[in-house]
């Protein structure tokens, strides 16, 4: 994990999912999967989208060439644990595909404008997808 991404983090945990700096304003959750290969746990700071008990999420990347290390560890585990404001759960990720991609992303880059110049930064498609909650902890 790099310094940001901790700081981030901590900032997270210590006030109850509320963080300053570029995230102040954006809703925010806490991700944590099963490392794709090691089987370690790895929590990583992310934007999100409300639907319902669902959250949409999104692997952008900023538009860097390859997925994130998290989007492949929940690929291959895709039984996570969320942290939302000052709740912990377990979610079950499911990657979205067809058409029902192409209307979340549309609500998506609604939301969050900086998805679509992610896009053009790329010849990836951007993954979505949701996290369906299991069980509160």
């Amino acid at each position: 994990m790099n310094d940001y991404n901790r700081k981030v983090i901590e900032e997270f945990r210590a006030n109850r999912g509320k963080v300053g700096g570029p995230f102040a304003n954006t809703p925010l959750l806490l991700l944590t999967t099963k490392g794709a290969r090691s089987g370690k746990p790895h929590t990583t700071p992310l934007g999100y989208l409300s639907e319902g008990e669902q959250m949409l999420i999104f692997a952008s990347y900023l538009g860097a060439p390859k997925h994130p290390a998290w989007y492949h560890n929940l690929v291959a585990h895709p039984e996570v644990t969320v942290e939302r404001g000052d709740e912990t759960f377990e979610a079950r990720a499911t990657v979205l595909e067809g058409e029902e991609r192409e209307r979340m992303w549309q609500k998506a880059v609604t939301a969050f404008p900086f998805l679509l110049e992610h896009q053009a930064k790329t010849s990836r498609q951007i993954p979505l997808i949701v996290l369906t909650p299991r069980e509160r902890l």
